[in-house]
């Protein structure tokens, strides 16, 4: 059975929710992803911030990414996933929250991150619609 551990992407670094929107920018640039897992000071996650966030929620609405921090940017309850988590748990998952990207937790560190391509490289094209359909569809 395919499980979140084995499709998930290792290395998944937290940023703390104090550290600046630019620290954060260059941290997504640094390891080429489009998301950071939020932390709060006990390392527990707290939300995601995303390069659309910094960009729709600070620069565009004419703050300074320098002074806004990654905890002011998390809303709403983090979604994430056990590594023991089997694939059909992490669809549930994202489909339900209409998710493209899942922090994966073991042990109650962060271990990695399941985007939504790599949820694809495991489906037929069948499920990759449904899927698609699920997470993108208008509420």
């Amino acid at each position: 059975m395919t499980m979140a551990k084995d499709i998930m992407h290792e290395g998944a670094q937290w940023i703390p929710q104090t550290e600046t929107l630019d620290r954060a920018a260059q941290l997504m640039r640094r390891l080429d992803v489009g998301s950071l897992p939020v932390s709060d000071a006990d390392e527990r996650l707290c939300g995601i911030v995303t390069d659309r966030d910094i960009v729709i929620k600070c620069v565009a609405m004419g703050r300074d990414p320098a002074k806004v921090t990654a905890g002011e940017l998390c809303e709403g309850t983090p979604r994430w996933i056990d590594a023991e988590a089997d694939i059909g748990e992490v669809l549930r998952e994202m489909e339900e929250h209409q998710i493209r990207r899942l922090p994966v937790i073991e042990d109650k560190r962060l271990v990695g991150m399941i985007s939504e391509a790599d949820v694809a490289r495991h489906l037929s094209e069948e499920q990759i619609a449904e899927f698609a359909e699920k997470v993108y569809a208008s509420r």
